[in-house]
């Protein structure tokens, strides 16, 4: 494995995301197929993704300077994802690379713009450990983790709490180190799904008030229902921007990359819920997730229209 280079001097970068990288496989269907059944896209991309990649990716497409830790095995698909990460102008020198197989999804998107994800990954995916990343020579004005690098991700957390870097958890699933980075993270933005199976409510609403009991702010992400906060004694709702949805993936990196800018730049509390939260609803009007992240322009545009 080549462990990630350290620069001499120390990277200033607006926003720092730590996690998943993967290479999407992208097939357009009329429905799901049934067992046994041999089906037909009826059409295919190709595309970079995994949740703080695409994040990266978003934060640099809104005009944020970004970078990324995390995995990329030196195969076609790791060398193919480098390079669209290059393109993107997101800062690479701490990806650690290896023989192990990128990460892979297969992800069958539906007329209605639901999708179901097949996702395959190597044990080291998730195993980079602080003596795999001199992270310390960055110096980044917010930091988001996706949960999947928990042992780089905690250090990382602690690591931040004591240089007052604010700190973003993207928490979509229940993952392995979750109960310290709820714990340290200054900003947990959960889906709905996680928001129930991480407390054992019964309600979204129920479970953003017992995650709020463990970090300073809150949000639950709702899909096309919109979201919830909770900050302290505060609380709030944000509807959905409506747009005519064309395919989910990556709406949710799209949202926390958002978010990540929002911290970093000092935005307002509400205009940084509506920047993240039109970013997200930009996304799902294209297929793709990677393609789908939208540009600055485009987002500002959505919020002079709603």
């Amino acid at each position: 494995m080549n462990l990630a280079t350290p620069s001499s001097q120390p990277q200033n970068v607006d926003v720092l995301c730590v996690g998943l990288a993967c290479y999407d496989l992208i097939f357009t269907v009329d429905h799901h197929p049934g067992p046994d059944e041999k089906a037909r896209a009826s059409a295919f991309m190709g595309c970079g993704g995994g949740t703080a990649a695409n994040a990266a990716v978003a934060a640099a497409r809104l005009g944020a300077s970004a970078a990324f830790i995390g995995y990329l095995g030196t195969d076609i698909y790791g060398d193919q994802h480098l390079a669209e990460l290059h393109a993107a102008g997101v800062d690479t020198r701490l990806v650690v690379r290896g023989t192990e197989a990128t990460s892979l999804s297969a992800i069958f998107v539906k007329p209605d713009g639901a999708r179901s994800i097949v996702n395959y990954r190597e044990a080291i995916v998730t195993r980079l450990t602080p003596a795999h990343v001199p992270f310390a020579q960055m110096r980044p004005k917010a930091i988001l983790f996706d949960g999947h690098q928990p042992a780089l991700a905690i250090a990382m957390a602690n690591w931040a709490r004591d240089h007052n870097i604010p700190t973003v958890l993207d928490a979509d699933t229940v993952n392995e180190g979750h109960d310290e980075l709820v714990r340290l993270c200054t900003l947990i933005a959960a889906s709905e799904r996680f928001s129930q199976e991480y407390t054992g409510a019964s309600s979204p609403q129920a479970g953003m008030a017992m995650l709020a009991q463990q970090a300073p702010a809150v949000i639950v992400t709702l899909g096309e229902r919109g979201l919830i906060w909770q900050r302290g004694a505060q609380a709030g709702a944000l509807p959905a921007f409506p747009v005519q949805v064309v395919d989910t993936t990556g709406a949710g990196d799209a949202f926390h990359g958002a978010l990540a800018v929002g911290v970093a730049q000092g935005m307002a509390w509400d205009e940084m819920l509506r920047f993240a939260s039109a970013a997200g609803a930009l996304c799902c009007t294209r297929r793709g997730a990677r393609p789908g992240l939208p540009s600055l322009t485009e987002v500002q545009a959505l919020l002079l229209r709603g």
